[in-house]
């Protein structure tokens, strides 16, 4: 097997993280992506996207992968059928993880007759740039060393060979073999500072780890597909640290190949954050409910009407966009930092105001939170009239989605306002709405009865499938059901969806499917009384994933592949939501609004 193992295609990989970072899992055992400290810092192993460094557990011989996810939880168990019998590695960061540190755990396991693997270990921080040095080994067997700003200390292989080279650093090598039955611990820590005093105790780290997931992710029982519901909601509450949900995990993932659209992911977007929020809220009152509104509300204290689409984690800038010059993932680019944060987009106002409200209802709304809310109102109603970049982040025009989801966001706050502090403004807010929604239909109501893209494009698009199901107007209004009629027939294949028409090449030439585009249509169908329809539309989308259960954010239904970063968490918000939501009878039409 080469050093560095070659990238997969994304449904190969597994994924693991803490909240405060992640790591993406080949099935060679390999880790090939994992930033440190935290999400959007350089990464220590990062073959994916050409870069290098790397900590693999690889049976010797041939062998057959496989593996699976712990139920609620992203404790993952590699799996290889080998030779001699069955191999597993169970792998997780401990959870919950301190910004400033992990520990990554594997445990070798001679499921049946013995185990024979090789492990790697060639951490090589700032994206590969920083090698391994300062390496030792102390008197209890543990080794210690660093890369860039970066300590480690990895505990459980003794008898590792050390291997030395001037350009690339240190690498540590070693045979573990195994006899049936029993199992072996590595544990591995990174970070910015001296590690504790003792290592830890492999056994009461994964103890800890799984009480704490145990105690985190939700049963879910009441959903129309509990288990992928609750790893869904586990993949949601890994992703959200500290400070807020990044989108996903990765960079420069391409969401077609060769074609410049590959972007770096790993920091907070207020719209995901509200979407996610929105999604919990909709299968009960937890703590990511909390954490999602949090934030938020963080950020439009700080900045008010003009906060940025998106942040880091810690509620900072992100950064300009730029090349690292490596080689990028296969038709991809190796692009870090995102233009978004410059961008004005109205939209997660709206957004930011229907997870307020969803926090309100469920009785989690403080007096800040109420305060966020009501600078929320007054940025659209000051900036309601300016152009901007949209939903999907593209040239600055007067997009009739994000016109319209923020007047959902300002009736559903209206309608809980009268139990909170600002119950004098619901009428404003509810006028408001009004203003904004007749402006829209004047200017983007096309002649044919459905919303249209913008004032100047008439095409259809899946955004706007979005407004009537938080509440801008009813499912049984003419508008909505001319909506959801044109963009089935122009804008969907074989159940699934696409955002909106490139040009004149065919769907799936263009772009993947979006699944979350096809969620949202398993919602609007369920909105119109159109039960047997929205679970087609669920159940084919909620397949369109990796071995691992994992979604990104487009599907190649050409090649039945992958396409975009990896997780992308409004994907799995969205099947959260669905999920919920067509178990619970809850949503169709409603009364109209004039």
């Amino acid at each position: 097997m080469p050093l560095d193992d070659p990238p997969r295609a994304l449904r190969d990989y597994a994924f693991i993280a803490d909240g405060e970072r992640g790591a993406l899992i080949g099935q060679s055992g390999e880790i090939c992506w994992l930033c440190a400290p935290r999400w959007h810092d350089g990464a220590v192993f990062s073959t994916l996207i050409g870069g290098s460094g790397v900590y693999a557990v690889t049976p010797k011989g041939r062998f057959v992968p496989g593996g699976h996810y712990e139920t609620g939880s992203l404790i993952w168990r590699s799996r290889w059928i080998t030779e001699h019998g069955i191999v597993e590695c169970r792998e997780a960061l401990a959870f919950p993880g301190e910004p400033g540190r992990l520990v990554l755990l594997r445990r070798i396991l001679a499921r049946e007759g013995p185990a024979h693997v090789t492990v790697r270990l060639r951490p090589r921080a700032a994206y590969g740039r920083e090698p391994l040095r300062e390496v030792s080994r102390d008197q209890d067997g543990v080794w210690h060393g660093r890369t860039g700003p970066l300590r480690l200390r990895w505990s459980g292989c003794e008898n590792a060979v050390l291997r030395e080279r001037h350009a690339d650093g240190a690498e540590l090598t070693a045979e573990l073999d195994l006899g049936a039955g029993t199992r072996h611990d590595l544990v591995l820590e990174i970070g910015t500072g001296a590690p504790h005093s003792a290592p830890p105790s492999a056994s009461r780290v994964w103890e800890s780890t799984e009480a704490a997931w145990a105690h985190t992710v939700p049963p879910l029982d009441h959903t129309a597909a509990p288990g992928d519901a609750r790893q869904a909601y586990a993949l949601l509450r890994g992703m959200t640290g500290g400070g807020g949900m990044v989108a996903a995990a990765t960079t420069s993932l391409p969401e077609r190949a060769e074609e410049g659209r590959d972007y770096d992911y790993r920091y907070v977007w207020v719209r995901d954050q509200s979407i996610a929020g929105q999604a919990v809220a909709a299968a009960g009152p937890h703590e990511l409910l909390d954490d999602a509104a949090r934030f938020v509300t963080a950020r439009l204290h700080a900045d008010g009407p003009r906060m940025a689409p998106a942040y880091t984690v810690d509620g900072d800038s992100v950064p300009a966009q730029r090349r690292l010059g490596l080689p990028g993932y296969p038709g991809g680019y190796d692009r870090i930092g995102n233009r978004a944060g410059g961008q004005f987009q109205l939209d997660a106002f709206g957004e930011a105001l229907l997870l307020l409200a969803a926090a309100a209802r469920h009785g989690r709304l403080d007096a800040d939170g109420w305060h966020a809310a009501a600078i929320a109102a007054g940025a659209v109603a000051r900036r309601r009239h300016e152009p901007d970049a949209g939903i999907w982040e593209l040239e600055p025009r007067a997009w009739t989605h994000s016109r319209l989801v923020c007047a959902a966001g300002l009736r559903r706050i209206a309608a809980v306002a009268p139990h909170g502090p600002y119950a004098g403004r619901a009428r404003e807010w509810e006028a408001l709405a009004d203003a904004v929604t007749a402006d829209a239909a004047a200017e983007a109501l096309h002649p044919d009865g459905h919303w249209q893209r913008a004032p100047d494009d008439p095409a259809p698009d899946a955004a706007l499938l979005l407004p009537p199901l938080r509440g801008a107007l009813p499912g049984d209004d003419p508008r909505t059901r001319a909506t959801l009629r044109t963009y089935a027939r122009k804008l969907t294949d074989g159940h699934f969806a696409y955002r909106f028409r490139h040009d004149e090449r065919p769907l799936r030439e263009a772009e993947g499917a979006f699944l979350l585009c096809g969620f949202v249509m398993a919602l609007a169908e369920h909105q119109q009384g159109h039960e047997v329809e929205a679970y087609r539309w669920f159940e084919r989308n909620r397949a369109a994933c990796g071995a691992a259960g994992l979604y990104s954010e487009e599907y190649d239904i050409v090649q039945r592949q992958l396409r975009g970063n990896l997780p992308q968490a409004f994907v799995h918000a969205l099947l959260l939501e669905s999920a919920a939501v067509l178990a619970s009878g809850d949503g169709h039409s409603g009364r109209r609004r004039t």
